[in-house]
């Protein structure tokens, strides 16, 4: 009996071996960027990992060991997402390790790879410095479908001003193991590009290649013998998938997204913030997946129909990480990729200032006291804060200056467990172009994590109640011509963004020729209805809020098991819908010809998705969803505009009989007032109201209505400490004519 356990047991192990897909011995991406050391010549660097792993992520328990300089990052914001399926994660680490590196790495029980690191030192000729290895960013892992070509752009920098290619590894020198080149891919090998020809089976795919820095030389001059002076590895793993909708459906880029290869400067306790904003007409947009230096913030991930974005923002802290930190992001539809788009964060290298500097901090203002001989050919008199209105003052000896916490420009950010107060003093020229020198002097008050009482760093985003206060949405139906909006819709006018027929005859399969006429007549009692408006409402107050109906369908049941589009990303479905125009954009009404809809009965039912925008500048608008141009204004639009949750609002039964709507109020003629919940009629067949989250209906009016996601983030402001505040502050002096080494 024991013998044939143990079998069994070992039976069990060897089937889980078998069939789990932990044990590829490979990741799904990694790039290691290093850092030699100056302490003993280059002979050891500082590398730093990551390394994209399939879910559920493991621990980073075995990178570091007892004794080794090394550094697990491990953070409360962890880079998790979903596609392609099942899962991955990223783990990031950091080590001291030789100059020339070549071994097995394993994390966890699902990913084991291998590393070869080639940067023995070399001193560099043109300034006698150590150099630097060239950065790579880390991609999202890559998808693609079967039979449709693709193109991926590996983004790479180079500190040292250095050109770098890509190229495959090679198996024969010790770069990789058990790598096999695939004759689907081609690779660019100057440009870091890599190319899908699409001719691949359904699977997941292993690329291995090596980055390498060559010494630059004018296209004049070639230089006979360019050896590389370094090699870095880059792991990517390309997802291929079936697919049956084409190739032409990926998500695209709008404006507002950082560009391609994009370089943002960032000084210390600085924070910088940006979007990635996609349009997707297929395929709702799952996630945009990023891969980005440890405490990346990533915050209001909306979609608003065929749009999607995110916000991410990242703050300098004291750290020890490269100068250099790429962050790349792709949007994932179920089926589709975006193509892939890489930004970096340039950490400015800063001078300590000399004796004498001071600042001091205390419960309401930090104060700057410097001695002017630091600052040489330096035009004091053009020197300001960030708002030029505050004053700073200097004679033969100190320049001083005294800043609010509350004012000047200053900003309030969380670095880690401590809140800091920062403002900066900088050169500002009057000139378009000027050979003197520029100075950038970031200044900052730090209160410790203790005091402040706060943990955790927010974006800072309004509450959704803060940006659209209490409102309550609802969905409403009369003839045309009656009930509270009389006046709009006996004389409409009418807007008719309906889809175009190829496209609805494609979604939907049919479309109606017959459209709906303005003119009215008098409807009797037993007929049943010809025109029904649909009015769908809110009580929202706040100047410049607007409506954005994303989607309605109607169905003859109540549990919707079949139902037919009204409308979808915005547009009417037929020209048998139409919307009336208002005076008014907090409310829509749309037209419904019900002749030409799919109901056979007398009754059917309405569900809508709602959400509120305000677009954050008087001169934006809130998006068009119905746009047809992927690049449009009116839809990159959508990264200047703060959204409310989606609201899906369904109806009661809604009766198609006339006589029911005789005994509906006729005589109202103004909306309901602001936060006032809406009248109910006395028929039967009237829908229910649509309340928002906080306020309280009446028991008998609780509506059918759910927030499908949130896009906002609460960002609350800690007191001012009131013990001891330190200061800290940080100088950089540049000529305005920098040299471009990061092209």
């Amino acid at each position: 009996m024991l013998h044939r356990l143990k079998l069994g047991v070992l039976l069990q192990w060897l089937i889980f071996l078998l069939l789990s897909p932990a044990y590829k011995a490979s990741s799904l991406g990694l790039t290691v960027h290093v850092v030699p050391l100056e302490v003993n010549g280059g002979k050891t660097v500082r590398a730093h990992f990551s390394v994209i792993t399939p879910s559920p992520c493991p621990d980073l328990l075995a990178v570091c060991a007892a004794g080794e300089d090394c550094q697990a990052h491990r953070t409360i914001r962890p880079f998790n997402y979903t596609k392609p399926s099942p899962a991955w994660c990223v783990r990031q680490w950091q080590k001291t390790v030789p100059s020339n590196y070549n071994t097995y790495l394993k994390l966890g029980f699902q990913t084991e790879f291998y590393v070869s690191i080639n940067a023995d030192p070399k001193i560099r000729a043109n300034n006698g410095k150590l150099n630097r290895p060239p950065f790579v960013a880390l991609p999202p892992p890559l998808r693609a479908s079967v039979n449709c070509p693709a193109d991926f752009h590996i983004s790479t920098k180079d500190l040292d001003g250095d050109k770098v290619r890509c190229r495959f590894a090679r198996a024969d020198t010790g770069e990789c193991r058990d790598c096999f080149p695939h004759n689907f891919l081609k690779l660019d090998e100057a440009s870091c590009t890599l190319t899908f020809t699409g001719n691949a089976a359904a699977g997941q795919y292993f690329i291995y290649l090596m980055a390498e820095d060559l010494i630059p030389s004018p296209p004049s001059r070639q230089l006979l013998n360019n050896s590389p002076l370094s090699s870095v590895p880059v792991h990517l793993s390309l997802t291929v998938e079936e697919s049956a909708s084409g190739c032409s459906y990926n998500p695209l880029v709008l404006d507002g997204t950082p560009e391609r290869d994009s370089v943002q400067f960032v000084l210390p306790f600085q924070e910088v913030k940006f979007n990635a904003i996609y349009k997707s007409d297929l395929q709702s947009v799952l996630e945009i997946a990023v891969v980005g230096p440890p405490d990346l913030y990533r915050v209001g991930f909306a979609t608003i129909s065929n749009l999607a974005k995110l916000t991410m923002a990242w703050i300098r802290s004291e750290n020890n990480l490269t100068q250099l930190l790429p962050v790349c992001f792709v949007a994932n539809t179920n089926s589709f990729q975006s193509h892939l788009r890489c930004t970096w964060l340039y950490q400015r290298e800063m001078r300590t200032l000399p004796d004498g500097t001071e600042v001091r901090c205390n419960q309401t203002e930090m104060s700057l006291l410097l001695p002017v001989t630091s600052l040489t050919n330096v035009d004091l008199d053009e020197l300001q804060l960030n708002s030029p209105t505050c004053p700073v003052t200097h004679n033969s000896t100190h320049l001083t200056a005294h800043i609010p916490l509350g004012g000047c420009g200053t900003k309030a950010v969380h670095s880690g467990t401590e809140l800091v107060y920062t403002n900066t003093l900088k050169s500002v020229h009057h000139t378009m172009i000027s050979r003197r020198p520029s100075l950038i002097l970031p200044l900052a008050c730090r209160i410790p994590g203790a005091q402040v009482k706060l943990s955790q760093y927010s974006v800072s985003m309004p509450t959704e109640r803060e940006t659209f206060g209490e409102f309550t949405i609802w969905i409403d139906f009369y003839l045309p011509g009656q009930g509270p909006l009389a006046r709009l819709t006996s004389t409409p006018r009418f807007r008719s963004n309906f889809l175009s027929s190829s496209r609805f005859r494609r979604e939907t399969g049919s479309e109606s020729r017959t459209s709906i006429s303005s003119t009215q007549t008098t409807p009797q009692p037993n007929e049943i209805v010809k025109q029904l408006d649909l009015h769908v409402m809110s009580n929202c107050s706040i100047d410049r809020a607007e409506m954005i109906v994303t989607d309605c369908v109607e169905s003859e049941t109540e549990d919707f098991t079949v139902s037919h589009p009204i409308l979808e990303k915005g547009c009417m479905t037929s020209n048998n819908i139409l919307e009336i125009i208002t005076e008014q954009k907090t409310f829509k009404i749309y037209r419904l010809n019900i002749k030409t809809l799919a109901v056979s009965g007398t009754k059917m039912y309405i569900e809508c998705k709602i959400n509120l925008c305000i677009a954050t500048m008087p001169s934006d608008t809130c998006p068009d969803l119905c746009s047809n141009s992927s690049s449009s204004s009116s839809s990159s639009t959508v990264v200047h505009s703060l959204f409310s949750s989606t609201y899906s609002v369904r109806s009661g039964p809604v009766s198609l009989l006339v006589a029911d709507y005789l005994n509906k109020n006729t005589t109202t003629t103004n909306l309901p007032p602001s936060n006032a919940p809406p009248t109910t009629g006395l028929n039967p067949s009237q829908p229910q109201p649509a309340t928002t989250p906080g306020s309280t209906p009446p028991a008998s009016q609780i509506p059918s209505v759910t927030s499908t996601n949130t896009n906002t983030t609460a960002s609350q402001a800690p007191e001012v400490a009131t013990s001891r505040i330190t200061g800290v502050i940080l100088m950089t002096i540049a000529m305005c004519l920098q040299m471009t080494i990061l092209q």
